[in-house]
Order: structure tokens, then sequence, then C-alpha cells
């Protein structure tokens, strides 16, 4: 099993990471705004690699779908996503490892999605698994669907990548000194960068990325919004569109 599928990686995403991401409420509601003006009544939702469930939630609150499914390969992250979801809301849980297309089956035969959005999940995939994925995504929506993709993704330079590195660190330590008074941004960062998932991100550049949406067939491809190397890009799905 890779080192970020572990359920002590799931954890430490949960408790140590997840809050501290930059930017995380703005990244959110563009988010939503992109969906308000292309998919303004989704019926069905997938949350795919869910994490705690923020973004699936998001679009439970504000656009009240049918059917929501959260998906991820770790319990920890299922559980945490349950808990996010208000009792007696349409939603599905399902398990299973997207680093191929037998994730699909966890779906059922019969599923399609008005939209997918997914988060933080994608990035450890090597490239010619992200592009299939992303084909497997655009077979699963509707016509007129959405896929939105928020993600770590590759630096222009070395350079660029260690001033990123910088910044995040900066937010990691400002999250965890509101718990732990002794933090140090020195522990935070030696923590930061020993994390045995962090050798096995595979990262790609947005603007590659979104070439590959265009190949599959998305239309309106875009990234919506970039904060250092944390982007949100997708498209959407339009019957006879060549």
């Amino acid at each position: 099993m890779s080192q970020w599928q572990t359920p002590e990686l799931s954890k430490t995403y949960l408790e140590g990471v997840r809050g501290a991401i930059p930017a995380c409420n703005l990244q959110i509601e563009v988010m939503l705004k992109i969906i308000s003006a292309w998919q303004p009544s989704p019926a069905s939702v997938l949350d795919l690699g869910c994490g705690d469930g923020i973004l699936g939630s998001a679009v439970l609150e504000r656009f009240s779908p049918s059917d929501l499914v959260f998906l991820d390969f770790s319990d920890p992250m299922l559980e945490a996503a349950r808990k996010n979801v208000p009792p007696g809301a349409p939603t599905r849980f399902a398990k299973a490892d997207f680093s191929s297309s037998d994730w699909l089956t966890a779906l059922g035969e019969a599923a399609a999605f008005d939209v997918v959005v997914s988060g933080f999940s994608i990035h450890h995939q090597p490239d010619e698994r992200k592009r299939a994925l992303y084909a497997e995504i655009f077979d699963l929506l509707r016509p007129g669907g959405i896929f939105l993709n928020l993600e770590h993704v590759a630096s222009a330079t070395e350079a660029v990548g260690a001033v990123f590195d910088d910044y995040f660190i900066d937010y990691l330590y400002a999250f965890h000194s509101r718990s732990n008074a002794e933090a140090s941004r020195k522990q935070i960062a030696e923590t930061h960068y020993a994390r045995p998932d962090k050798a096995e991100n595979i990262l790609a550049p947005v603007d590659i990325q979104c070439q590959w949406l265009r190949e599959i067939g998305f239309v309106d491809v875009d990234c919506f919004f970039k904060v250092f190397e944390l982007a949100l890009f997708g498209g959407r799905k339009i019957e006879g569109h060549s």
C-alpha cells in the first residue's frame, strides 16, 4: 500500500493539515459559484476522494441534491465525512481506491452525476492514471455535468516550489499554534518535510492537466482559482460538442 493511503496519514491530514489549507473558504465559494452558473439544480453529486467531505457537504448545503455520494479509500476519511453530513441527508458512502478503474464498481453500473468534485486526492496518481481517471469522470457525467478539481499542482520551477512550501508551513504553524502554544515553526517544518507521503506527490502543472481535460472532451476548461500551487480547475460535458 502507498504511504499516503495508510490510516496514520489519513489522521495526519484530518487533524494536522486540512484546517491549515490557505484560502480554503474562498476556494469552496468559487467552486459553488461555478456550479451555480452552469448547473444550478444538480440532482446527483459525487465527492471523489472526499477526505473530510467538506466539498460535498458545501454542495449539499447550497444546492440540496437528491443524491450525494462520498467516495474515499480510507475509513477515517469516510467517518469524518459522515460527521459533516446532517442526519437524514440523501447521502451514500462508498469505499474504493481510484488508483485503477476498479473504483467504478463501487458506484454501480447505472451511476451518473451532474457534478463531480474532488479535493487534494488525485495529485498522488501518476500522470497516465490522472488522465485515465479524468476520462472515467467524463463518462460518469450527464450532459451538462461539471467536474471541478481542487488540487496541489506542480510548480514551474524548483525555486517556486520552495517558496510555496515556505508559504504553506506558515499556515501550518499558525494553525497548530492555536491549539499548541509550544509548537515551533521549526518543528512544524521538519514534520512537513518528513511526511512519508510527501515523496509520493506526483504533481502535474495545471495547464497540462487542463489540456488533458480538453482532449478528453471537456469544454469551458479553465483554472478558475489559484493560490500559489493550490488550484481549482475543471470543465463541463456538453452533449454533441466537438
